[in-house]
């Protein structure tokens, strides 16, 4: 029979290195493609030729990152700050959860891009629109998915806290919380990808700093190599704000991400 040690070790260059082949024979077909059929730089770049765009003003270029994922992080973090309380509220009662819901959906129906310059003028062509953007394109799965964990709880263990006199903040604290910690990781793996479109669409709007744009500038002047690093950029961003957060359940609640369990 073979180790279980050995057979995690498998299972994780497997899903490691797979993806990875994967990646690199679709940047060789890429390259190819565009070399063999004399596709034009400014509609359709080479890999390479994004990786010189890029390169030749990597100072720049992590400015912009930066900007954008301190937009990114702090719209995150907001949207978690409002998010728990927001579910623990509107799961108290359902008379709460029904006056509630709607304003929630309601937030959603607004097309953000239509919001944003809105919130330009209210706020200012400063960060706190695009933070207020990022805010709210992430906390709406978080409060969907952290609400449906707390309301998950079985009525056996309730019924078991309330046997043995425990309070709502009690109850709340010691079986609803716990219960539900895989259904929060779910939502903020959600909201945190979701945190990075937002950051993007409020750039887009109004910035003058950030991949988003980036992105803008650099097709305006068919700079198109360079627009597609940043959006290569972007997408790395995602993977590693993504993988900070499974990092995170696997360290503080390991069984809740069911890191021992592999598969196939």
């Amino acid at each position: 029979m073979q180790n279980p040690s050995l057979r995690r070790s498998l299972a994780s260059a497997r899903d490691v290195l797979l993806p990875t082949l994967v990646l690199i024979g679709l940047i060789v077909v890429w390259e190819a493609a565009v070399d063999f059929f004399g596709i034009r730089e400014f509609i359709l770049p080479a890999p390479s030729a994004i990786w010189t765009a890029t390169t030749a003003i990597w100072g720049t270029v992590m400015d912009h990152t930066i900007a954008t994922l301190t937009t990114v992080v702090v719209g995150f973090l907001v949207s978690i700050a409002i998010s728990l309380p927001l579910a623990v509220f509107i799961t108290a009662s359902p008379w709460i959860s029904t006056a509630v819901y709607p304003l929630l959906v309601l937030t959603q129906s607004i097309p953000k891009v239509a919001l944003a310059p809105i919130l330009v003028i209210a706020l200012g062509a400063n960060e706190a629109p695009r933070i207020v953007i990022t805010f709210l394109v992430a906390f709406f799965p978080l409060v969907i998915a952290i609400a449906t964990g707390l309301l998950s709880v079985p009525a056996e263990l309730i019924e078991l806290g309330r046997s043995y006199r425990a309070s709502r903040l009690q109850e709340l604290w010691r079986i609803r919380l716990p219960y539900a910690v895989p259904f929060i990781f779910s939502g903020l793996k959600v909201a945190v990808a979701l945190a990075v479109v937002g950051a993007v669409v409020g750039e887009f709007v109004a910035a003058d700093r950030g991949l988003g744009y980036l992105i803008t500038t650099s097709t305006a002047f068919f700079k198109t190599p360079l627009a597609f690093g940043a959006m290569i950029l972007l997408s790395l961003m995602g993977i590693v704000l993504f993988q900070a957060v499974v990092v995170i359940e696997r360290v503080f609640f390991p069984w809740s991400s069911g890191q021992d369990t592999v598969v196939g």
